[in-house]
């Protein structure tokens, strides 16, 4: 049964006169980001493979995680179409139990509603979700997850 865990980047530097693909962590986001890696590797949740936005922000995030896995950097996420998400988790070799991937809102926590049925209310900078996902990727459809945990920075 494959697990996806969508992580929305950590808090990023306010993007005035910065391009935004070009943001990068503020302190909070890189404490932040470094404590989300230490909970996935207390929780046996670290990944097989990551799917990450180009973006500096979540390349960042996810450097912080300091997770050992396989990692695609995925231009389409940053266009943040929830659609595009979902199409590339359908897209994951069987062999990749485990997937993260790392994007941005509002895609992120749609994909984790359309998946699942459900949602936090809200979903704050590096706030994640673990969605458990019946048979394999390629069968990947709306409605068919199921949401195990959910957890924010503050939690």
């Amino acid at each position: 049964m494959p697990t996806l865990i969508v992580l929305r980047h950590a808090k990023a530097v306010a993007g005035l006169g910065i391009p935004d693909i070009d943001r990068t962590l503020n302190d909070r986001g890189r404490r932040d980001a470094a404590t989300t890696g230490e909970w996935l590797r207390a929780n046996d949740l670290v990944p097989d493979l990551v799917l990450c936005s180009t973006a500096a922000r979540t390349r960042e995030t996810l450097a912080l995680l300091d997770v050992d896995a396989e990692v695609s950097f995925e231009s389409g996420i940053y266009d943040n179409d929830p659609d595009e998400l979902l199409d590339l988790a359908v897209r994951s070799s069987d062999d990749a139990g485990r997937v993260l991937l790392v994007g941005h809102n509002p895609s992120v926590h749609q994909l984790v509603h359309d998946l699942a049925g459900e949602a936090p209310d809200a979903f704050p900078t590096c706030a994640l979700a673990v969605i458990d996902l019946p048979g394999a990727w390629a069968d990947v459809r709306p409605g068919l997850g199921t949401l195990r945990t959910a957890r924010t920075p503050k939690d």
